[in-house]
């Protein structure tokens, strides 16, 4: 009896030790940052089982077996559609700004797409403004409204939103919403999946969460983008999620979250429907291409007209596009480069591209939210400010609520907007949608609101946090630790 007990510990000991070579090797085996691996490596050892079971969680993008095949299939019938809308040509730029040349070049290489012009754009930078022009688009809406978004909250004028929508789908207008399932779980406790079926509204819970597939897909994966189609002409998109900031997180002590949207008409809408004929079908397995854009209809066609690129990242989507757009557009700036971010946990490569712009002369600020709604974040932010302080990049703490802007502005010539954070969840994992804007005008709106924010802002002095307290940069490092997994 003593053999048997002694042969079950030697092959417990052998199993578990293969069980963390085997897991280790198929860290080292995927692409990913250094810095990502280590860190995993270390959970690893440090807590090896629950190491192992955090890793086969989360480790990973695992988008599941049914949806990879979908976002597989898609790739032929997108693939046609796009080369027909290349016929298109009076819509596509082909001149664009000495600052903006490289970066609509690499998304054009990368997505097959160049920049599309005669865009009318509009910049919202209150909630109440962008739902009450969201309600009137609605209600005007003749053949077909789409819509994603990672939150959809009920209250204050988000329902009068829900009404206009139903109102339309009565009248005839399809309509199609996509939420994420974990952002969006309130929503689906409620009473308004039900009521927006009724009316003839597809409601679609995206990447749905489900203990019992927590080994099959990646849970922490979202549906991030907040978008909003109308018409195939008239388009959304931002931070903002479908919330009324008076009625939304009141009790996380932040105050009110502060967002930009972009209102578009124009060809642009076309780039966001093939974005959102893709998810849609990776999700529901439907195929539904949107039409080509109308040519004839280019209001803002010469001197006043917006050329506008489209980033989608993602499962399906090229690979870091966004991540390569950030530090192209860091690398470009010769002036100025103002960014505005919730979350600020860069990787590596988005860290040095920062500091090297302030190193080289470039006058470059970060805007960043005094309280956060998420600790672990907060904590982890901190952890970079005393390398970008010491490069000379000014940090400046919002104080008027928390600011979920996520913009990039360089040299008031060359913007990024869209639903895309600062940090490693978004650049490598979920969802994401950016606006690549190439215009003056619009930079010079975005400067402003951004001037608003620094103004409602406190500067970092590098001298006062150089003397913050012992315990505070052990926190921040223990954190730091844990960026490359946030």
């Amino acid at each position: 009896m003593t053999t048997f007990y002694t042969v079950i510990n030697w092959l417990l000991v052998f199993g578990y030790w293969l069980l963390i070579a085997g897991v280790t090797l198929r860290v080292l085996m995927k692409r990913r940052a250094v810095p990502s691996a280590m860190a995993w490596l270390l959970i690893i050892y440090i807590l090896p089982l629950v190491g192992i079971i955090t890793y086969l969680l989360f480790g990973e993008l695992n988008l599941g077996k049914r949806r990879a095949e979908r976002a597989k299939a898609m790739w032929p019938s997108t693939a046609n559609w796009m080369r027909d809308l290349k016929q298109c040509k009076r819509i596509f730029a082909t001149e664009n700004s000495e600052v903006a040349r490289s970066l609509f070049k690499l998304c054009e290489l990368r997505q097959g797409m160049g920049g599309l012009k005669g865009n009318q754009l509009q910049l919202l930078t209150g909630t109440e403004d962008t739902l009450k022009a969201l309600i009137k688009d609605i209600g005007l809406a003749q053949t077909n409204i789409e819509m994603v978004f990672y939150i959809w909250q009920a209250g204050g004028l988000v329902d009068q939103v829900a009404e206009a929508l139903m109102a339309a789908a009565r009248r005839g207008v399809r309509c199609r919403i996509m939420l994420d399932s974990a952002g969006s779980v309130a929503f689906f406790r409620s009473p308004y999946p039900a009521m927006m079926r009724n009316a003839g509204v597809e409601v679609v819970e995206t990447l749905h969460v489900s203990l019992l597939r927590v080994f099959l897909r990646r849970m922490d994966l979202r549906q991030h983008r907040k978008m909003v189609l109308i018409d195939n002409y008239i388009s959304y998109t931002g931070s903002m999620n479908m919330v009324d900031p008076r009625y939304f997180k009141q009790d996380a002590g932040v105050g009110q979250w502060i967002d930009l949207m972009a209102r578009m008409e124009g060809p642009v809408t076309t780039a966001m429907g093939i974005i959102y004929s893709c998810d849609w079908e990776i999700e529901t397995g439907q195929r539904v291409l949107p039409p080509p854009p109308d040519v004839n209809i280019m209001p803002f066609e010469q001197a006043t007209g917006h050329t506008i690129q489209v980033i989608a990242s993602g499962p399906g989507f090229p690979e870091g596009m966004i991540h390569q757009a950030l530090l192209t557009s860091i690398y470009s700036s010769r002036r100025q480069l103002i960014m505005t971010t919730p979350y600020l946990v860069p990787s590596d490569d988005l860290l040095h591209a920062i500091c090297t712009a302030a190193q080289r002369g470039v006058d470059v600020h970060i805007v960043v939210p005094r309280h956060n709604d998420s600790m672990l974040v907060g904590w982890a932010s901190r952890a970079f400010f005393a390398e970008l302080l010491e490069a000379g990049v000014n940090i400046h703490q919002f104080e008027g609520g928390l600011l979920h802007t996520k913009s990039v502005l360089v040299d008031e010539q060359l913007s990024l907007v869209g639903t895309v954070n600062l940090d490693m969840r978004s650049l490598w994992l979920n969802f994401e949608i950016t606006l690549v804007i190439d215009d003056d005008d619009f930079g010079s709106d975005l400067a402003r609101v951004q001037e608003d924010y620094i103004a409602r802002s406190r500067l970092i002095d590098p001298q006062v946090w150089a003397k913050r307290p012992y315990w505070q940069r052990i926190v921040e490092r223990l954190f730091y630790f844990f960026s490359p997994l946030l």
